[in-house]
């Protein structure tokens, strides 16, 4: 079983910047962010694989960085320049050879 436990999130203003960290308890495979708005799918914002390849959603890049420490089994997602529209509850995950592990999700609000 992984454990998850997520950082950062909270209210911003429109142009700032959030931070988010995801520890996870054990090693694993490729780990990432996803975020949800309420009625819709949740939706991939980036991932990085152990081998430190990046893989991030159109509508984020050049605005939001995706980097791991493989040393404490984290990862980061830094944002910049935020809009109200990436509002959401963003999910850290996590992928072993067996399975994907979720986080609690933590909230970020952008306020216009």
């Amino acid at each position: 079983q992984v454990q998850l436990v997520e950082s950062g999130g909270g209210l911003v203003q429109a142009g700032g910047s959030v931070r988010l960290s995801c520890a996870a308890s054990v090693s694993v495979s490729t780990m990432g962010w996803y975020r949800q708005v309420p009625g819709k799918q949740r939706e991939l914002v980036a991932s990085i694989t152990s081998g430190l390849r990046t893989n991030v959603a159109d509508s984020v890049k050049g605005r939001f960085t995706i980097s791991r420490d493989n040393t404490k089994n984290t990862v980061y997602l830094q944002m910049n320049s935020l809009k109200p529209e990436d509002t959401a509850v963003y999910y850290c995950t996590a992928s072993t050879s067996y399975r994907q592990y979720w986080g609690q999700g933590t909230q970020v609000t952008v306020a216009s």
